[in-house]
């Protein structure tokens, strides 16, 4: 599919709904061509920035991630000319990353999961990602049982037979292997092994294949084990699944431990005791990937001390505890012709760079971000210099990439490239939309429009937000037919508010310009529409929340919300009693310490959504809609049976089993609300070690406290 021009921030929902919809359908095919087939037709980083593309649409609108999402799924469907295996744990895939600063990113993520300071100890392992194909081989009683593909994550194909002709996978393991071991690793073919066969298959059968990967995964899947003998296929093992014994207390040792076993293990792969050691590994191993006689795309961090690595878990797709640093894809130059302002659902101007067409990783760029009027003047996020201070200047020539971004990024100029005559851009304080003015509010990058509802970019975005899939979902009112009713001249006919989408019905029984008559609509259409808008009077609460486009407030939080307020009324009532801290010290009242208590409502959110209901002209649009439609009450969530079902729950103190993530989840697995202050409505408070203030006032105002070792007792755990 034709990838999108605009920026992620700047796609309206239901465009971000539909691109979503084409990117799971072409990820899945590309899957199934790559793991099924080995016969990918795009290369790796046109294939990481469609994955790219959908993350950070999802990242932004998590409300619209789809039950066939890309980054739920890992692999593809086994081939039905196999047998199936149903691994006894599941081959997930690996998060990628593609920048110093996303190592750090991910490096912080781990500290902060488990409640690590900046600066205590944590080891990674750090070793070549091998571009092959995953295979995981069963031991039971020392003796190789099975071989299957990753297929899907949880059911791969049996490749036992063709697997038992690798002289590099050992039949038999040694008498100090658990009863059951799941050995778990890379199926590859070496560089030149690939050249050669590749020579005398073309020569043979007139077939070739596009690189060693798909050449292994050719050879491991055929039919007659006889030819998987004749390929020189390899195998690395680098990790495991089911054992009946501990292997180790870390991965290095654990790994060490396949290598005594007779498997092959990478070398090259090292401890690491900070991000600068890591960087420094994957550096080296970026310098020496030509020389190495192996397919390898990247560098893979593991956490290395195997109990932290229980501790932090799995998501739906990838571990926690573990991430692949890729490397980079193509850069190439060209000349700027443009810089083009485009105004978004939420009033932000975003700057992007109209280029002179130009191949980057394979793909045809016109367009760039330059993400915002701070960058365009050469300074980073953190106010320092970026790019020696450079400017960005229309006739430039810029060098562009797609390596993490899918929208391709100008990382810099080239100085003596710049023409005489370029001047420095000025960043519009006016919105190009509306002519409002654009400010940029203090220790923010983004200039944002004013002019809220009467700017026409902002209003009708609101509307399509409003009527999208995961908002009031009304269907018949698309695009167009919302930029029809927009701008139509006709009161009867306008719809400005989304109030008026439900007054419309009313207005046109006692207008002459009928819609039924509009070329378009019709008689039959019309009445569908009717009734689609009908059936959306009454709403699940965190639909209605969503809809609202209230800023930093997706689907997400939204349930959030609902889930702890529970209807519209309560919610509404707590974020307009709520007041805010005037400065350091200041605790603000109760009802803001309870909205910021909501676990992933910080202060941000609980700042937009109380200057939301602040706003008059806002409670006038809501006090109209709900004049026409009715926000349901949410039903309490989680284990109803739990002891601490429906309870409140305020952690505190130093926890010593858990860290405070891990508690919230915990709680809101059991069906209790956790709560960052302490109040009437409070419960629970489970106190550690260095317990103050909150403590202090759950004494005072008698609700029960029990301490962490207390709280399992408790909850069964």
């Amino acid at each position: 599919m034709p990838r999108s021009p605009k920026p992620v921030e700047d796609l309206s929902a239901e465009e971000a709904a539909e691109e979503l919809a084409a990117l799971a359908a072409e990820i899945a095919e590309h899957d199934r061509r790559y793991h099924g087939e080995d016969a990918p037709t795009i290369s790796d980083a046109e294939y990481d920035a469609l994955r790219l593309r959908n993350a950070e649409i999802e990242a932004a609108f998590p409300e619209l991630m789809r039950e066939d999402s890309p980054s739920a799924a890992v692999g593809a469907a086994p081939s039905g000319a196999f047998g199936q295996v149903v691994h006894a744990k599941p081959m997930l895939s690996l998060d990628n990353v593609f920048s110093d600063e996303d190592v750090r990113d991910f490096v912080a993520s781990v500290r902060r999961f488990l409640a690590l300071p900046a600066e205590g100890e944590l080891a990674f392992t750090a070793e070549p990602k091998i571009d092959g194909l995953s295979m995981s081989l069963r031991y039971e009683n020392r003796e190789l049982v099975t071989a299957a593909t990753r297929g899907d994550g949880s059911t791969g194909e049996n490749v036992t037979a063709n697997i038992r002709t690798l002289d590099e996978v050992p039949q038999r393991l040694p008498d100090d292997a658990p009863d059951v071991v799941e050995v778990r690793g890379e199926v590859y073919m070496r560089r030149d092994d690939f050249l050669a066969l590749n020579e005398r298959m073309a020569e043979e059968t007139g077939r070739v294949f596009a690189n060693p990967r798909n050449f292994a995964a050719g050879s491991l899947r055929q039919k007659d084990p006889e030819n998987t003998r004749k390929r020189p296929l390899r195998f690395f093992a680098y990790a495991w699944g089911e054992t009946s014994a501990p292997l180790a207390e870390t991965q290095f040792e654990a790994v060490k431990r396949l290598g005594s076993w007779g498997f092959r293990i990478n070398d090259h792969m090292g401890i690491c005791r900070s991000v600068e050691e890591m960087l420094a590994r994957y550096r080296t191993i970026e310098a020496e990937r030509a020389s190495l006689p192996y397919d390898i795309d990247g560098v893979v961090y593991k956490v290395d001390r195997l109990d932290l690595q229980e501790r932090l878990g799995f998501r739906s797709r990838s571990p926690r505890w573990a991430t692949a640093h890729k490397f980079p894809a193509e850069k190439a130059t060209t000349v700027l012709r443009a810089i083009e302002i485009q105004v978004g659902r939420t009033g932000a101007l975003t700057p992007v760079a109209r280029l002179e067409p130009v191949t980057v990783g394979g793909v045809v760029v016109t367009n760039a971000t330059l993400h915002n009027e701070d960058y365009i003047r050469g300074i980073g996020n953190d106010g320092q210099p970026i790019r020696e201070g450079r400017d960005i200047r229309v006739g430039d020539t810029v060098l562009v990439q797609r390596a993490g971004d899918v929208i391709p990024q100008i990382l810099d100029i080239v100085p003596e490239k710049r023409p005489a005559d370029a001047q420095p851009y000025v960043f519009p304080d006016r919105c190009p939309a509306c002519d409002s003015h654009a400010v940029r509010e203090e220790g923010e990058a983004v200039r944002r429009c004013t002019g809220g509802l009467v700017c026409p970019a902002q209003a009708v975005e609101r509307i399509r937000h409003f009527v999208s899939r995961n908002a009031f979902d009304i269907e018949g009112l698309g695009e167009k037919q919302i930029e029809f009713f927009f701008n139509h001249e006709d009161a009867s006919l306008r719809i400005r508010t989304p109030a008026d989408i439900f007054t419309l019905k009313a207005r046109q029984e006692g207008s002459l310009t009928k819609l039924e008559n509009v070329e378009g609509f019709g008689a039959v259409s019309v009445r569908k529409l009717y009734a689609a808008i009908d059936d959306r009077r009454q709403v699940a609460l965190s639909r209605f929340l969503f809809a609202l486009g209230v800023r930093h407030i997706g689907e997400t939080n939204a349930k959030r919300l609902a889930r702890h307020y529970l209807s519209f009324e309560a919610l509404r009532a707590g974020a307009s009693e709520a007041v805010m801290p005037e400065g350091k010290g200041d605790p603000g009242n109760a009802a803001w310490q309870e909205l910021v208590g909501i676990n992933g409502i910080g202060s941000v959110v609980a700042e937009a959504l109380v200057e939301f209901f602040a706003e008059a002209h806002n409670n006038e649009a809501v006090d109209a809609l709900l004049a026409e439609v009715t926000p349901l009450d949410e039903e309490p969530v989680g284990d109803i049976s739990s002891p601490v079902a429906g309870k409140t729950v305020v952690f505190t103190g130093a926890l010593e089993r858990m860290s405070r993530d891990e508690a919230k989840a915990m709680a809101e697995r059991l069906g209790a609300k956790v709560a960052g202050s302490v109040s009437k409505k409070t419960d629970l408070v489970v106190a550690g070690p260095g317990a103050g203030s909150k403590l202090k006032q759950a004494t005072e105002l008698g609700i029960e406290v029990i301490d962490e070792d207390a709280w399992f007792e408790r909850v069964g755990q």
